[in-house]
């Protein structure tokens, strides 16, 4: 490997991230760049430090970690994002995954499963604790059964799921372009894939879906 794979560690407890720090520099080609230790420091040093994996705890001050996450997924990064967290709670759990993390690890086996989940998530692949596996099966069996455009959210691009949230906060069309720095012609060509994409028509359909939905956005 040409460059070092670069990590952020953000969790507020200085102990953790050493710990973390300690076991993932064992191999020679990972670094770990930077530390925070609560959500506005996170996004600070990603902008900075743009890392390739970012370990990030959910419970943090200022930001927690799902909000920190949303923000760098709709920076459309691609940075691999492997979640730590003490809580076994499958709610907890899906709204990760609706944000696409590639790494899910409870504290509890921090020490014998972080460096496999970052291994994993460079690899490509997704990385669940275990004990918690039970979660993604249930959560596989629903995006099955469930309508098309419900699943047809993870089809969207960041760009189109961030449209989808300012649309769920009463957004027009023209007042999105203005805040993304687009044309409103640009805006309701991503309406139209959107609505595409999620198997929606009618009038005011896009809007009522959005409202819908807007927790997982």
């Amino acid at each position: 490997m040409d460059e070092k794979v670069k990590i952020i560690i953000a969790d507020d407890h200085p102990l953790m991230r050493k710990g973390i720090k300690d076991i993932l520099e064992e191999n020679k080609d990972w670094i770990v760049v930077g530390e925070a230790g609560d959500g506005q420091q996170t996004l600070e040093l990603f902008k900075k430090l743009k890392p390739d994996v970012l370990i990030i705890d959910i419970d943090m001050p200022k930001l927690n970690g799902l909000e920190v996450i949303k923000i760098i997924k709709d920076d459309e990064s691609m940075i691999r994002i492997i979640i730590l967290t003490m809580y076994d709670e499958e709610i907890i759990f899906n709204r990760a995954m609706d944000l696409n993390v590639m790494g899910y690890v409870i504290k509890d086996s921090v020490v014998t499963e972080i460096y496999e989940s970052v291994k994993n998530v460079l690899a490509g692949k997704h990385y669940i604790s275990p004990s918690i596996s039970g979660f993604l099966v249930k959560r596989d069996v629903k995006i099955n059964t469930v309508p098309n455009y419900i699943a047809g959210i993870s089809k969207l691009t960041p760009t189109e799921r961030k449209i989808l949230s300012l649309i769920s906060k009463n957004y027009t069309s023209k007042s999105i372009a203005n805040k993304l720095f687009v044309s409103v012609k640009t805006i309701e060509t991503h309406r139209s894939n959107i609505c595409q994409k999620l198997g929606i028509h009618g009038t005011n359909a896009l809007l009522k879906f959005a409202l819908m939905n807007k927790e997982i956005l």
